[in-house]
């Protein structure tokens, strides 16, 4: 029997370290193996002292994507900063036999970055993984047609064409905040933005 694997996924922190104190305290106690952060760590590239390091005091695995508010060389170097934290941004990682694979920025903010780029970062991602009968997609902006539309801001067309394509179990975005918690079904994919409360999900 394939052990079941806990995940903290959250985004949108922008810098707010009590928060994260807060979440890693729910890490500790929830005893998760894989801490997923969906982009906007920073607020325009300022603010992100105390952001991982709670996670990596407890030991805990943690994956990271940038947003649209910092920039791939700020994800990578806080990657290398707070070893073992991965960048899975066009990348992978395998646990407990799931995969996970992402790619962060949207259309807005620091970190611009096309439709077609995004799609192409995933479809990277999920080669290293797509033979596993566990998958989890984690994008920074939601995809489109989905009940985070509700703020105004249309999703992306190659986030749902890779959810389609790629067929994870599950897909994490984040980006609108008001959208916290907000769930989907897109074909078999649980579609969840997490924003910044967080969720906890086993797999």
């Amino acid at each position: 029997m394939n052990k079941k694997t806990k995940i903290l996924a959250v985004g949108d922190i922008h810098g707010d370290s009590a928060l994260m104190k807060k979440l890693a305290k729910k890490a500790e106690e929830e005893n998760v193996d894989l801490v997923i952060l969906a982009g906007d760590l920073t607020f325009a590239e300022r603010e992100f002292k105390g952001i991982i390091k709670p996670f990596i005091d407890l030991k805990k695995q943690v994956l990271l994507i940038p947003g649209n508010h910092e920039s791939v060389a700020t994800i990578d170097f806080l990657a290398e900063i707070y070893s073992p934290t991965k960048s899975i941004h066009g990348y992978s990682f395998i646990r407990n036999n799931v995969g996970v694979f992402g790619a962060g920025g949207a259309d807005i903010g620091i970190n611009m970055i096309s439709d077609s780029e995004i799609y192409t970062l995933l479809k990277r991602g999920n080669e290293a993984v797509k033979g596993l009968d566990k998958k989890i997609m984690v994008t920074h902006i939601h995809p489109f047609g989905t009940k985070s539309e509700f703020s105004g801001f249309k999703g992306s067309k190659a986030v749902r064409n890779a959810i389609e394509k790629f067929q994870p179990n599950l897909a994490i975005c984040a980006h609108i905040h008001e959208a916290s918690g907000a769930e989907d079904m897109i074909g078999k994919t649980r579609v969840v933005n997490v924003s910044r409360i967080g969720k906890i999900f086993e797999i």
